[in-house]
């Protein structure tokens, strides 16, 4: 008797605390916004989180996700959180590093040497500190996504040593880091927002752009693109904002439901991504994109270049954050 006496007072326990659990989570229309189309990794992974969210809130939070640059560029999506007129996002962190100066470590050239580098010190103590710095500014970083390993296609000329960037007219994300690199390697680099992009190559106002290889074949990039260098120069990370004028209004188990969804997105993201970024060379070479590859000795010529650039970004984050950076790296590559 006694035993079903406990069972039963657990179960009412356990239904009042379903009950506050419930009560504690609103309905809520999120306006989550991004830059790419709706069928590109970014695409996908968006909708995935749309659907954690909707199934773990019991259909009271839905997420309208609202893709191809709709409600503006990085920046302009940045203010609307910023000022509490958007709910959420992913973009670029490289058009953080104006918000948050810390940022510009994800921007380092050369930094990471693979995907499972990116992942132990993104997903680890280093970019949680780097993460938490948003809230100063108004913004709630959830996780981080993968954008992929950076190259560079342009329209003038095969590029395959380092002379061969001179002059060309090279669009850049408006940050300085990437204009610092560019320059530094001898392209006439442009800042220009993603979403201006395919015209301004269309136009030719800009030669040529870097980008992973999933955005260059979602973005039919390929289409006013003729030349492709794999120099893989820098790992470039997405990263899941809320505003936090929005995000400080909602309850424990509110939250809870995001940063769930949050993870399972970026955990899908990232296998889905790197599963199409494998195929996505070949389908660039096989819709007539030129394909050459730095010779090791060139890429080292690029990085003895970015010297500077390296020194820059160290003092720009901070002498201790890039140590706890290259701390991180060492454990990960096993000190070696």
């Amino acid at each position: 008797m006694k035993l079903k006496l406990a069972v039963a007072a657990l179960g009412v326990a356990l239904l009042a605390a379903g009950q506050a659990w419930a009560q504690d989570i609103k309905p809520r229309m999120i306006r989550f916004g991004y830059g790419l189309n709706e069928d590109s990794n970014q695409g996908r992974a968006v909708k995935l989180f749309a659907q954690e969210v909707e199934k773990a809130s019991g259909g009271k939070m839905r997420v309208r996700a609202i893709g191809a640059a709709a409600l503006g560029s990085d920046v302009q999506m940045q203010q609307a959180l910023i000022g509490g007129a958007q709910e959420m996002m992913v973009g670029s962190t490289a058009t953080l590093v104006g918000i948050t100066k810390e940022m510009a470590l994800w921007d380092t050239p050369f930094l990471f040497n693979n995907g499972a580098e990116a992942d132990a010190v993104l997903d680890g103590p280093v970019g949680q500190k780097v993460m938490d710095k948003l809230q100063e500014k108004g913004l709630v970083g959830l996780v981080y996504w993968e954008n992929g390993f950076r190259n560079l296609t342009n329209n003038k000329q095969p590029v395959t040593k380092l002379e061969d960037l001179n002059g060309i007219k090279l669009r850049v994300m408006q940050n300085n880091v990437f204009l610092d690199s560019f320059k530094s390697l001898g392209a006439n680099a442009i800042p220009l927002p993603f979403s201006e992009l395919f015209t301004a190559l269309e136009t030719r106002a800009v030669d040529g752009q870097e980008n992973p290889y999933n955005t260059i074949l979602s973005s039919k990039f390929y289409e006013v693109q003729k030349y492709l260098t794999v120099t893989n120069h820098v790992y470039s990370p997405w990263i899941v904002l809320a505003s936090k004028k929005w995000w400080d209004g909602l309850s424990q188990a509110e939250r809870k439901v995001l940063l769930d969804a949050a993870v399972k997105s970026r955990d899908f993201e990232r296998k889905d991504t790197r599963e199409e970024a494998a195929k996505a060379l070949s389908e660039l070479r096989a819709k007539g994109m030129q394909i050459n590859e730095l010779s090791p000795a060139e890429a080292n010529r690029m990085r003895e270049k970015l010297t500077a650039v390296h020194a820059s970004i160290a003092d720009q984050v901070g002498r201790d954050l890039w140590a706890e950076t290259q701390a991180a790296l060492a454990k990960v590559r096993g000190g070696k």
